[in-house]
This record gives structure tokens, sequence and C-alpha cells, in this order.
């Protein structure tokens, strides 16, 4: 029976990769690096500042690898008002309320990052618990991240469902033995299939999802 939804934040409750890119594009540029949409899905997108950093800026050292990342975060803040909610948002959460689910977030998101953007979205209050991967102190796609959820949760893997929009998410999730359903607001479905999601759907409006649900 299911108990409870866990849901990612960048991309699964909000589109925000097209801001992290313009962003990212932004500042990499006072680097020399010219960047595209390939790029940035394949090196950047979903993953985890230090360690993106690391991959495409070697040279850095910590102090300026973090340096960068609190800048690149900062520049991201300041635009963060324009962020919208993925489409058939309000409708999923307000049914897991009639259903009486529990709800989480589990999300590689900076914890400045997580709650600005909750407060964005008018969402301050809606999930319990919320992991964030730098205070856990392990990040997606380690299936550690979800299972942390599970036990807060205090539910089995197969008393969960998560959405999720990247292939390291999905790969955190199913490892963790998770039924999840991919959002393709950032990567190509097949992409997201190939990471283990059971479904992909562009977002929560799709007949698919409620299916599902209701099943």
């Amino acid at each position: 029976m299911l108990r409870a939804i866990l849901f990612d934040l960048d991309g699964t409750l909000v589109n925000t990769d097209p801001l992290h890119y313009r962003v990212w594009k932004e500042v990499l540029e006072d680097y020399g690096l010219e960047i595209d949409q390939k790029f940035y899905d394949s090196r950047i997108s979903g993953g985890l500042n230090p360690l993106v950093i690391k991959d495409i800026l070697p040279e850095l050292s910590e102090t300026e690898n973090y340096e960068l990342a609190e800048y690149k975060e900062a520049r991201f803040r300041e635009l963060a008002s324009e962020l919208k909610p993925v489409a058939g948002l309000d409708r999923i959460l307000a049914w897991t309320e009639e259903c009486n689910l529990k709800r989480a977030l589990v999300t590689n998101a900076p914890p400045k990052n997580v709650e600005l953007m909750l407060s964005v979205l008018g969402l301050t209050e809606a999930f319990n618990p919320v992991v964030v991967a730098s205070n856990a102190g392990v990040s997606k796609p380690d299936p550690a991240l979800y299972r942390m959820a599970l036990n807060l949760l205090d539910i089995a893997p197969e008393q969960g469902l998560v959405f999720e929009d990247s292939p390291a998410g999905i790969r955190s999730a199913v490892g963790a033995g998770i039924l999840t359903i991919g959002i393709a607001s950032t990567h190509n479905p097949q992409t997201l299939l190939a990471a283990g999601a059971f479904n992909v759907v562009p977002d929560f409006t799709d007949e698919q999802v409620w299916n599902l649900l209701r099943g």
C-alpha cells in the first residue's frame, strides 16, 4: 500500500534547469569556457557543485572551488523569483492531502536554494522530511540518500513512490528499491528509462501518473 510520495526538487517540482544553465553559462565565461546545452546536460545537470567544478575546472583550489560554487548559487537565487512550478504539482499535492499520504523532499540542491525555492513556490511547510544532500553527507546517485528518507518516513521501499527528473536521482531512488517515475522536464525520456525509471511523463498532469496513483 502506498504510504508516501518522495519528490526531487530541481526539475521535478520546478523547472530550474533553464535558469541553472543560464547562470552556469554566465559564470563559466569568466574562466574562458563556452558551454552549450549538450555540455550542460552531460557534465553539469543534476550534479553536486563541488564535483561538477572539480570535473570541469580541475585546476581550481578547494577554496576557489567553494567560492565559485557559492557565487554561482547566489546568482541563481537572485533570479529565482521567476521560477514556476511544474504543471500539475498543485493537483498531486492536493491528492496526497486527500489520501493522507506522507510527503518527503530529497534533493542535491544547496540548503539556501531549497529554502528559497520552497518559499517562491509557497511550499515551505509542504514536506516532512526534507533531506538535503549537503546536510546528510551523501548525495545522489548514492541510494543512501533515499534510504535515509525511507527511515525518516518509517516506511518500506515498496510503500513509497518517487518522482525524479535526472538520471542521478533515478539511480539513487531505484537503488533504494523505490518505484520511480521520471519527469522529462530536463532530460530525454529514453535517458531516464535507461537510468531505471518505471515510466516517464512530461509533468504531473499526464494521465499515466493518475492511472498509476489510482491503481
